[in-house]
């Protein structure tokens, strides 16, 4: 299980949350997030270790924008929080693979879910992103703490992978391990690890890593 945690501002915390072997970290990009990153110190982020996946949250930005900041953080993964459309993902995509000389950049597409979300709507961003996120449906863009109803991924038929978000904490963390779905790419922790806005427990998040990287879950990414 793939563990990502997003909002982190802080160097020191950043630090410590890479010493936990994180998959991907995440920073925001947006101005009118709580957790909006700012002007994060270059030198923390470029250091960390190539195993950590920096990944640059953005809602609604223009390409240029988007691409500056992947280059000049050395970001790996750029997630489309916004209402950006399929032909938007494919622009970025493609010159970020040019101005990248050909290293893979991660597009993450995130979608707030609800009781009359249609999944549908996802079958054109099939073959231009990596992976989807499913996050609760607010007008924060993220970072609620809200827990939607994971039922309502029984109607999503599509095979794209995507990460599971929008509230998750150490009291729903066995419903996450119980939930035999084989697209179930990873989980996106934020809110509800944290001592204040943008700063995370990390003894939290060790407790967390421990219980999801010890148990054997029902999904087997590369079975048939």
């Amino acid at each position: 299980m793939i563990i990502k945690v997003c909002g982190m501002r802080d160097s020191e915390n950043i630090r410590q949350l890479a010493k936990l072997n994180v998959d991907y970290m995440g920073f925001i990009f947006y101005p009118l997030s709580k957790r909006f990153v700012g002007i994060p110190d270059k030198n923390v982020l470029t250091s960390l270790p190539a195993s950590i996946k920096k990944t640059g949250v953005f809602v609604d930005t223009n390409i240029e924008v988007i691409a500056d900041k992947v280059s000049y953080y050395q970001l790996d993964a750029v997630q489309l929080h916004g209402a950006e459309p399929p032909e938007f993902c494919r622009s970025l995509s493609s010159i970020l693979q040019n101005e990248q000389r050909g290293k893979k950049i991660e597009l993450i597409k995130a979608f707030g879910l609800f009781s009359e979300f249609n999944f549908n709507d996802l079958n054109a961003y099939q073959d231009e992103v990596d992976y989807f996120l499913f996050d609760t449906k607010t007008s924060y863009h993220g970072g609620s703490g809200i827990t939607f109803d994971w039922n309502i991924l029984k109607e999503y038929t599509g095979q794209k992978p995507y990460f599971l978000s929008g509230g998750l904490s150490a009291k729903n963390m066995a419903g996450i391990i119980d939930f035999a779905d084989r697209r179930l790419y990873g989980v996106d922790l934020n809110s509800r690890f944290e001592t204040e806005t943008g700063i995370k427990d990390i003894s939290k998040l060790e407790a967390a890593f421990q219980l999801i990287r010890d148990q054997k879950y029902p999904i087997d990414q590369g079975s048939e």
